[in-house]
C-alpha cells in the first residue's frame, strides 16, 4: 500500500465520499444556516467543494475564548484539553505498508490553489486535540491555545509520530515511535469576515515520514 493521508470526521465518515468534498460551517438551524459576520459555526457537516450537498454531521467544535470550546451548539465551553480525540472536528490519517516515523507534520488553511496563500474571507481557528480517553477530563497533553493559520505565514505543528488512534502523541516516546498507521485530532472553527459564501477555504497537510 502506497504512502496515502485520508480524512475522516464523525463516525469515521471519509471526506472524499463525496465528490470534491469537505468540512462546511454552519450556523445554529444546521445545514444551509449562514453564519453571521464575526460569529462562529454552530453547525458542522460534511458537504461538496460548494457547501450545497448535505452529507453527515460531524462533531462541531465552537470557538469560545484562547483556550476553551463549546462541544456543538451551546454550552459554558471546556478547556481544549479536556476534548477527547473522539469530538474533534477532524481525523487526519496516514497510513503506509510498512511501520515509519513521521515528522515535521504541518497543517495550513489555504485558498484552495496555492498552500502558501490564506484562505479568503474567512478566520479560521484550529487547535490539536491530544486525548486517547473518552472522558471530558482535562488531562489531554494538546494544544491548550487555539491557533489562527493562514497559508504559509501561520501553520499548525502537528504531534510527531502519534501512531494508531494518536495514542502514543505527546507521551515523550512519540519521535520515536514507528506505525503503519498515524491519527491527529484538530478541532477546527470558522467565522466569516465577510457575507457570501467562501469556497476559496481550503485544508492541507504536509509530512516526512522514515
Amino acid at each position: 500500500m502506497p504512502a496515502a493521508i485520508r480524512f475522516l470526521a464523525g463516525e469515521n465518515f471519509t471526506i472524499a465520499d463525496l465528490s470534491g468534498s469537505g468540512l462546511g460551517f454552519y450556523g445554529d438551524a444546521g445545514f444551509g444556516a449562514s453564519v453571521r459576520v464575526g460569529e462562529w459555526q454552530g453547525r458542522t457537516f460534511i458537504t461538496n467543494a460548494n457547501g450545497t450537498t448535505q452529507g453527515p454531521e460531524v462533531d462541531n467544535v465552537k470557538y469560545l475564548n484562547a483556550g476553551s470550546g463549546i462541544l456543538g451548539q451551546s454550552g459554558s465551553g471546556i478547556a481544549l484539553t479536556s476534548i477527547p480525540n473522539y469530538q474533534a472536528t477532524l481525523n487526519i490519517r496516514f497510513t503506509y505498508d510498512t511501520p515509519v516515523k513521521t515528522q515535521n507534520v504541518e497543517l495550513r488553511i489555504y485558498d484552495r490553489t496555492d498552500p502558501n496563500k490564506p484562505a479568503s474571507g474567512v478566520t479560521t481557528k484550529v487547535a490539536e486535540i491530544i486525548h486517547p480517553a473518552n472522558d471530558q477530563s482535562n488531562t489531554g497533553s494538546g494544544d491548550t491555545t487555539w491557533h489562527t493559520p493562514g497559508g504559509s505565514g501561520v501553520t499548525v505543528p502537528l504531534a510527531p509520530s502519534p501512531g494508531i488512534s494518536g495514542l502514543y502523541a505527546g507521551n515523550g516516546s512519540n519521535s520515536t515511535w514507528s506505525d503503519t498507521q498515524h491519527d491527529w485530532y484538530v478541532a477546527i472553527s470558522a467565522s466569516p469576515d465577510s457575507i457570501g459564501s467562501k469556497t476559496q477555504y481550503g485544508l492541507y497537510v504536509s509530512l516526512e515520514f522514515l
